[in-house]
């Protein structure tokens, strides 16, 4: 039981209790299992104190040194413990579910079983930390350090993961099932044997991540596996066949990408017109800036894009990089191109002739010469005859084997 002598000067308040400290350094407070309801004790120091199954259920500890401190069973239910210095402190079964942690300093800390379900943990450091089979479910630990922190058997299931660090960490066994992940970095990290159903997962960084075992079939269904995360949610959809078929075939009806030139202000103009006008009419506008992603490979991107979609509108406005694109992507696609120019603009590259006299699908140049004369004309002059065009092809490729008697060819 906690020191009654301990407990009565912390209930002068903080100021008298940090002085207290100050003058008994040597002094470790007893504090277990006492009563601290609801009790503001923020920015009070209680390094190493012993604060075995207290009850700090909603206690204001913003600020507080609970360095090294024993908070084994304590009771920490929506306690507020923003800015809190828990470096070293041992978490051992305690409730600290819907307990606000943002910026709190849990470094090498060791919360084992520990329960911070629903917790807010924005920001907060955890590097080096022990959280072997801790409830972080629905926590929100976006911006969090835990770097080579040791997260074995820990439930992180619809937690927020965004923009955390997990550089070098160890997440064995853990429940990552509906995570939301944006620009995590798991560069160096072990993820293994780890569930990630439902995981929304975009931007990360998993240089050098070593990935084994990654279930990816909710709970019921026969477990499958892969090694990458990358490549998780494509699997999933391949054993959904009808999900797949429907994403392929939905993109096949609606998707057009365009390509172009966007960065200065004139041509996002361009862009977003053109974007607006595709939507308006139920179609899905994919966009490919040549200006972007440099150190991608252009033409391997473009492949993949245009043999999704329903056609192409090519801006060779002022072109660049537009002729090779267009060079390596038509002839491997019998889609519709609709190249589109503005008036007074250099004449359209010598290769774009070739395209056109080899290629039917690749259409007459559509000249224009403002925004608002596209956009007049948009419906007329490139959706419906891109549409017509597709058609033809469909009906082209779905033409069988022409064959012809040879005796047919006598004199």
């Amino acid at each position: 039981m906690a020191n009654e002598t301990h407990l009565d000067i912390l209930k002068l308040g903080v100021q008298a209790w940090n002085k207290w400290r100050e003058d008994n350094e040597n002094i470790r407070p007893d504090l277990s299992g006492a009563d601290l309801f609801d009790t503001d004790m923020a920015n009070a120091n209680l390094s190493k104190a012993n604060l075995r199954v207290a009850n700090l259920k909603r206690a204001k500890l913003g600020g507080a040194d609970l360095r090294e401190a024993d908070l084994y069973l304590a009771d920490m239910e929506e306690s507020s413990l923003g800015f809190a210095d828990l470096r070293k402190a041992t978490l051992i079964r305690t409730k600290l579910n819907k307990a606000y942690l943002s910026m709190a300093d849990l470094s090498e800390t060791e919360l084992f079983k520990t329960n911070l379900s629903l917790g807010n943990l924005n920001n907060a450091k955890l590097n080096n930390a022990k959280l072997r089979e801790v409830n972080l479910s629905e926590a929100n630990l976006t911006r969090a350090h835990l770097e080579k922190a040791d997260l074995s058997k820990v439930d992180l299931s619809g937690a927020n993961l965004s923009w955390a660090k997990l550089t070098g960490a160890i997440l064995h066994e853990i429940d990552l099932r509906m995570a939301i992940m944006v620009e995590t970095d798991f560069s160096f990290a072990t993820l293994s044997e780890c569930w990630i159903y439902g995981i929304s997962a975009w931007g990360l960084n998993l240089t050098s991540t070593r990935q084994l075992n990654l279930t990816i079939t909710e709970a019921g269904e026969p477990p499958i596996t892969v090694d990458y995360l990358e490549v998780a949610q494509f699997i999933y959809l391949i054993l959904q066949n009808k999900n797949l078929r429907d994403v392929i075939s939905a993109i096949g009806r609606k998707g057009v990408l365009i390509l172009g030139r966007f960065s200065i202000r004139e041509r996002k103009e361009i862009l977003d017109a053109l974007r607006e006008q595709l939507r308006q009419k139920g179609l899905l506008p994919i966009v490919f800036d040549f200006d972007k992603a440099t150190e991608k490979d252009f033409t391997e991107t473009i492949l993949v894009l245009a043999g999704l979609c329903l056609f192409v509108i090519a801006d060779i406005t002022n072109p660049k990089s537009s002729p090779l694109e267009l060079q390596a992507t038509v002839p491997n696609f019998m889609i519709p191109f609709v190249p589109i120019i503005e008036r007074g603009e250099e004449p359209p590259f010598a290769m774009l002739v070739d395209l056109q006299n080899k290629y039917h699908w690749v259409m007459e140049v559509r000249e224009y010469h403002s925004r608002d004369h596209l956009i007049t004309n948009f419906e007329n002059a490139i959706i419906k005859p891109a549409i017509e065009k597709h058609n033809e092809l469909i009906g082209l490729k779905t033409q069988g084997l022409k064959i012809k008697n040879i005796e047919e060819f006598k004199l």
